[in-house]
């Protein structure tokens, strides 16, 4: 294992340390515990206020997207580990405005042990809290299952639209409404080329032949549809967005936001590389392209491969997409 860091067993309380150092004027921490990360000016009053919550080792996702028209907080976990219920109400207390607390978070067994918990204990506190659980990845479970599908990149589009929406003024039954509607037009695939290391164990957590790939691996390695031999990049991206399409058909004069996503260790040239050959098969069907989303948004530490999402607009969506957000890690204007 070759990494940049300290004691593995510090690699996350230091990395946080880090963050808050380079962003005090857009993150704090609640509860005493870097492990809470919040907006600076939390709570904002009257205004709906949004959490999420994961494992470490996907930066930016999860608590990348703490910002201005975006979240309002994350409880960080350990390495590919839930955060704990505890962390979890230490956030929503500290964001709460006065209009109610909306969790968006991956379809993951701890995570919605952990703030099921959270939700009752911030109850006793007075707080009304709802959730809206992401399962966006494509490759995880049949439309028939789809619940049981995992939530990958395509939640940065969900916390786009509801904090798009919060940030408007709207009431927490209209931005979780928003929100479950974003997620029934987003569609999430991946392919991984190489196997990640976690700190604490020193090890790869699986491991895939030098000419090898993996179509629907998820963000944990979690298995996929198929290994096969490593195909050139116009062939993936055919092979990745036919399976988007055949779950989410698109018609021509649809309007869609793509997102290609870096896994970590595979550079922007590829992901552009990757682009081109998604916009000419859109193109080709007659869909129009909103917005490009290129780079790394949703991570997995050093793995190599991508993933790609197509995200359904209407005008309300379109729109919500478009309004203005700010963390350390993204930037819409």
């Amino acid at each position: 294992m070759k990494k940049i860091l300290n004691d593995p067993k510090a690699f996350v309380p230091e990395m946080l340390d880090g963050l808050l150092k380079a962003h005090p004027e857009m993150l704090d921490f609640a509860g005493g515990d870097h492990h809470c990360i919040v907006r600076a000016d939390s709570p904002v009053q009257g205004k709906v206020a949004l959490a999420t919550g994961g494992g470490s080792g996907h930066l930016p996702v999860f608590l990348g997207y703490v910002g201005k028209g975006l979240l309002d907080g994350c409880a960080v976990g350990d390495v590919f580990n839930s955060p704990s219920a505890d962390q979890m109400l230490e956030v929503t207390k500290r964001i709460h405005g006065g209009k109610g607390v909306l969790y968006i978070y991956g379809n993951y067994g701890g995570d919605v042990m952990n703030f099921d918990m959270a939700t009752e204990m911030a109850d006793m506190e007075d707080i009304v809290v709802r959730t809206v659980l992401v399962k966006d990845d494509a490759a995880s479970a049949p439309p028939e299952e789809a619940d049981r599908r995992r939530g990958v990149a395509g939640m940065v589009f969900a916390f786009k639209i509801a904090g798009a929406k919060a940030d408007q003024g709207a009431d927490l039954d209209t931005v979780e409404a928003v929100t479950r509607k974003a997620l029934d037009n987003i569609r999430t695939i991946g392919v991984a080329l190489s196997p990640v290391t976690l700190p604490a164990v020193g090890r790869p957590t699986f491991t895939i032949g030098e000419d090898e790939m993996e179509i629907g691996m998820g963000i944990h390695g979690e298995p996929g549809m198929k290994r096969e031999q490593l195909q050139s990049a116009d062939t993936i991206v055919e092979r990745m967005t036919a399976a988007l399409l055949e779950d989410m058909p698109l018609q021509s004069g649809d309007r869609v936001a793509v997102m290609v996503n870096s896994l970590g260790a595979t550079p922007p040239e590829e992901l552009y590389i990757m682009y081109r050959k998604v916009h000419d098969l859109l193109s080709e069907r007659g869909a129009l392209i909103h917005r490009p989303y290129i780079g790394r948004f949703a991570t997995s530490m050093e793995m190599a491969g991508a993933s790609l999402t197509f995200f359904k607009l209407d005008d309300e969506l379109a729109a919500l997409l478009d309004h203005p957000a700010q963390s350390p890690f993204f930037v819409q204007v």
